[in-house]
């Protein structure tokens, strides 16, 4: 009962970083560009992605171990947050990343 109410709060607080619906399934095509997932380990290392705000992509990784930091750099991520669980947030900016 408290989780419920402590995420309610959080969500009432911060609605771009706790999301409704975190097992959205990846679709490279959609919000990332080639060069971005190839840094994030490849497709198959992509568990989920969705978009936690206008600058920013959420994405699950499988394996935190194959993102590559500076090839996202490369691809015009201007940051990287990782968080636990194989969570990731990309600081991609204003103008969409898909090729």
């Amino acid at each position: 009962m408290f989780d419920k109410l402590q995420k309610a709060f959080w969500k009432a607080l911060t609605p771009d970083l706790v999301v409704d619906d975190p097992n959205v399934q990846a679709v490279p095509v959609e919000g990332l560009s080639a060069q971005i997932v190839v840094a994030l380990g490849g497709v198959d290392n992509l568990e989920s992605q969705q978009p936690a705000a206008l600058t920013r992509v959420r994405v699950t990784l499988r394996d935190v171990s194959r993102m590559d930091r500076q090839a996202l750099s490369d691809a015009g991520v201007a940051g990287v947050m990782p968080l636990e669980g194989g969570v990731v947030h990309l600081i991609t900016g204003l103008r969409p990343q898909a090729d």
